[in-house]
């Protein structure tokens, strides 16, 4: 039977070859069509939503791991919290610095110290503080000398030491010391 004696209202009485031809034609028809018209779009969608899963994935799991530690990181700021509340209380306001000034002469006086200078300078505002600098130069011994640096950094308030230089004199046993300290004040809101 020739292909050009079929007839496609009579494929039933095709021979078995034709209709196992047409069949095999048919089904390659019908799945060409449903992989270019429905799934090639498909894969297309599927290897995009695969790349996009792999990247959610990796964001979750850094999220995760930041969940996990953040209970950590909450107590740790509340401890850094409490610190810096207490060191803020130990920053003196603006009505308690000429009461740390006069503790401080107070101190070396103690010490058996003589002021030749004592010279507090300007405030110096920075960020949520203020520095204010204070030269000295003092005479004494040594030792009256560094039990004056060490009371003075025992003070309550948080007091600073630059810049010391020591010139003895001769002959005295005393010494001259030149030194540079600094105190801050913490600017209260509203008030500085």
């Amino acid at each position: 039977m020739d292909l050009n004696e079929l007839d496609f209202s009579e494929s039933g009485e095709w021979p078995i070859v034709g209709k196992i031809a047409a069949l095999v034609l048919l089904c390659g028809l019908v799945w060409f069509g449903g992989y270019y018209y429905i799934i090639k779009d498909k894969q297309i969608d599927i290897a995009k939503a695969e790349k996009t899963e792999s990247k959610l994935k990796k964001d979750f799991e850094a999220k995760q791991k930041k969940a996990g530690t953040l209970q950590a990181y909450k107590i740790q700021k509340a401890e850094m919290e409490q610190e810096f509340s207490i060191m803020l209380k130990q920053l003196p306001r603006k009505k308690e610095v000429a009461d740390l000034l006069v503790d401080i002469s107070r101190t070396g006086l103690l010490n058996g110290l003589v002021f030749e200078s004592f010279k507090p300078g300007s405030e110096h505002p920075v960020d949520f503080y203020a520095e204010l600098p204070i030269s000295m130069r003092v005479t004494g011994t040594y030792h009256q000398l560094s039990a004056f640096i060490s009371s003075i950094v025992a003070l309550p308030r948080i007091v600073t030491i630059h810049d010391i230089s020591m010139i003895p004199i001769i002959d005295t046993g005393n010494m001259t010391m030149n030194i540079s300290a600094k105190t801050y004040r913490y600017f209260e809101k509203g008030i500085n």
